[in-house]
């Protein structure tokens, strides 16, 4: 790697493919995808590929339903609210990497980054170690407001630092009925956890707040 420049929505870097130098954009935000990228850049160039067209494609990049998605939505009060969409997966690490995408974003106003987080399943007898752990990447994020879906998550709830803001709800639908009370303009909510809890119900009642804008999946 030569050079790297992290931007909210997207990645530009520099970067020395087995001795060819490629300068591209990803167009997704995160650390965890400019690794991904690389990988895919050194396939390409193993192959005898077009390191170039792999580079535009990079930048064409979407975040996908569940995974990435990002959608503006107008609300009726008047004023935006970005969701980030990762609701259908996760573990440790991608929480982490999700949460320092959200800490990535600027907000304006008086908008908050909100994460709305449930539980990560099947980590077996470290689940509360690790559930608990996600105090320190919350914290690195600046997130205000960290919205707990579930008794799994209580965990976290002593070890998360007392300038954050912390309610706990039962269910997905709870959850919903929360962030329809109190979203405003100019907020940034983080939606994460495993595909079972449902939250991607979540996601769906956020957008029905008013419509998706054009900003959806925007590329810097």
């Amino acid at each position: 790697m030569q050079r790297i420049a992290r931007h909210p929505t997207c990645t530009t870097l520099t970067a020395d493919v087995r001795g060819e130098l490629l300068t591209c954009k990803i167009g997704l935000p995160g650390d965890h995808w400019v690794s991904n990228g690389l990988a895919v850049l050194a396939a390409v160039q193993a192959l005898g590929g077009d390191l170039g067209l792999a580079g535009l494609a990079l930048a064409e990049m979407e975040g996908l339903e569940g995974r990435g998605k990002r959608s503006v939505v107008a609300l009726p009060a008047g004023g935006d609210l970005l969701v980030l969409d990762e609701s259908y997966n996760a573990n440790p690490a991608s929480m982490a990497a999700a949460l320092a995408v959200l800490g990535g974003f600027e907000c304006a106003g008086r908008g908050r980054r909100i994460a709305v987080l449930g539980p990560m399943r099947e980590l077996g007898d470290k689940s509360t170690a690790l559930h608990a752990a996600l105090a320190e990447p919350i914290e690195a994020a600046g997130v205000d407001i960290v919205l707990l879906v579930g008794d799994e998550m209580s965990p976290l709830v002593s070890a998360l630092p007392a300038r954050v803001q912390t309610v706990r709800v039962e269910d997905a639908a709870a959850a919903l009925d929360w962030l329809r009370d109190h979203v405003r303009a100019d907020d940034i909510a983080l939606v994460k956890a495993s595909n079972s809890v449902g939250l991607s119900r979540v996601v769906k009642g956020l957008k029905a707040l008013g419509r998706a804008g054009e900003k959806e999946n925007a590329l810097c």
